[in-house]
């Protein structure tokens, strides 16, 4: 529904209103365009201490590149050091390669409308990927089955502020290994029409995820344009595996779109230092662009840093604290030197429920990420228990919380009506502005309201239950799984989506490792 709908409709009455107050919406907001600076915690010396020693590791000291000849081969070819499986990286070559890869690319959806821009001053939104668990109100936490993983495809489709479908939004344990992709696409692809992730776990379902977006999309389009983006792990520290490695030479070869991204846990997985971590994402990062330049020149890809810190008691990550906040703001730092799209951030918290510290670490996490200059976020909404959890309460929760970051990218409005001369003489000294037409022209649209939060008085509030944010949340769960409709798909689309699928199952056993 759009603003100048809602607006004619209110012009009705009250009645209009309570009936666009209560209508199924499935309005996107459009990715958020930053109008605010980027925070920059590192001076030009930070950053070049950082860039040197960064290419310092990748020469001296090497990365991994395991089981995998071919990329050995390229490597040699383009002039590195490649001793067994270890390659040393001359100074400057990582970066020259890294150098024909785009600024910032078109991400289609099949809904032309939900197409996202991922670069520049952008933010896409995506959900929470790849827990195996699940937790709702009524059935506690479980293993996560394929009709949870439609459930939460469901519910980001519905969900306006959330800009993107997401990939392993949770592992669908009831479906074997080997075969779940193809019914997780099937959902992204059937039940939503926002852009979407293709599978990484194996490199021929990076080729499924290739072939089936042919079907949906048209071979040719697929050819010319970013329809996936995928999750390119790297093994931390400085070290490419032969599975994400080969899911990423299918995505480049296709031209399709590869986060490249460190799984970083500081102190474990690198150095306790935050100067000392970002060497490291950055070394990894340089190592991995270059790898997807040398499969294909121009390959898109986004510069991912998934960086938090550790308890030094427990060994348990940690999530929205202060270095993780500097290494998030320095990576963006980083990537923006580099000329790359910076994927990092989410809704991430270490909290066991949809609870205070789920809610102070996730509002952490979130406005960091605003702030550090990210243009793609995944996990922003969901994540639960240190990425274990798939939550639909939090879910939600965060979903409605998302809004505050488009209101906050948007910057203080100085235009005339941002002005706002015109209530000031008109009210005076000792009036009030409710009824000032200024007030009256942009009541709608002047502060953010949550659709979650209850801001009823206490006595109101009381009455109807006294409600928590989680109660509230789980019945909007409901609501939204009740309202939701599915977008409309060419039946013939649909078909041959339907057949390959089931081809595709029926030509191997089940294989549950």
């Amino acid at each position: 529904m759009s603003d100048v709908a809602a607006g004619r409709r209110a012009r009705g009455g009250g009645a209009a209103r309570r009936a666009e107050r209560t209508a199924v919406s499935l309005d996107t907001a459009k990715f958020i365009s930053r109008n605010i600076p980027n925070f920059e915690i590192l001076n030009d010396e930070a950053l070049q201490i950082i860039e040197w020693n960064a290419e310092t590791v990748l020469e001296e000291i090497g990365v991994n590149f395991l089981e995998n000849p071919g990329a050995l081969a390229l490597w040699k070819a383009a002039g590195a050091d490649v001793r067994g499986e270890r390659v040393h990286i001359p100074r400057g070559l990582a970066r020259k390669l890294c150098a024909t890869a785009p600024r910032s690319f078109t991400q289609h959806a099949r809904n032309a409308e939900r197409n996202v821009e991922i670069g520049g001053r952008n933010l896409v939104l995506a959900p929470v990927y790849g827990p195996p668990f699940v937790r709702d109100r009524e059935g506690g936490r479980r293993y996560a089955t394929m009709a949870d993983f439609k459930n939460f495809v469901k519910l980001g489709y519905m969900s306006k502020w959330l800009h993107h479908s997401g990939g392993t939004v949770c592992e669908p344990t009831d479906v074997a290994v080997n075969k779940r992709h193809l019914d997780m696409l099937h959902a992204h692809m059937t039940l939503s029409d926002k852009p979407f992730m293709g599978s990484v776990t194996e490199p021929v379902r990076a080729a499924d995820s290739v072939e089936m977006s042919k079907l949906l999309f048209g071979a040719d389009f697929v050819d010319q344009n970013v329809v996936m983006t995928s999750l390119i792990n790297i093994n931390s520290p400085l070290t490419f595996d032969s599975t994400m490695m080969g899911a990423l030479e299918v995505y480049a070869k296709a031209g399709q779109a590869a986060i490249i991204s460190p799984f970083i846990v500081g102190g474990a997985m690198a150095p306790v230092t935050v100067a000392g971590t970002l060497t490291q994402v950055l070394a990894e990062v340089l190592a991995g662009v270059a790898y997807s330049q040398l499969v294909r020149p121009g390959a898109p890809v986004i510069f991912g840093a998934f960086v938090t810190s550790i308890d030094m008691n427990s060994g348990a990550p940690t999530f929205g604290t202060p270095e993780a906040a500097h290494i998030t703001y320095g990576a963006g730092q980083l990537a923006r030197r580099l000329g790359l799209p910076y994927r990092s951030g989410g809704s991430f918290c270490g909290s066991k429920l949809p609870d205070a510290q789920a809610a102070y670490e996730t509002a952490n996490s979130l406005n960091m990420a605003l702030l550090a200059g990210v243009n793609f976020m995944l996990h922003a909404c969901g994540w639960l228990e240190g990425g274990l959890v798939s939550s639909y309460e939090k879910f939600v929760m965060d979903a409605d919380q998302l809004g505050t970051l488009h209101h906050l990218a948007q910057g203080v409005m100085m235009d005339e009506n941002g002005q706002g001369m015109d209530a000031i003489r008109e009210v005076g000294p000792g009036g009030h502005y409710l009824g000032c037409a200024h007030t009256q022209a942009n009541f709608k649209s002047a502060f953010w309201r949550s659709d979650l939060l209850d801001y009823k008085p206490f006595e109101t509030w009381d009455e109807e239950g006294a409600r928590d944010t989680e109660t509230l949340a789980a019945e909007r769960v409901k609501k939204m799984l009740g309202d939701y409709q599915q977008p409309a798909l060419d039946e013939g689309i649909r078909e041959s989506l339907d057949d390959y699928v089931a081809r595709k199952k029926a030509a191997e056993p089940d294989a549950f490792i």
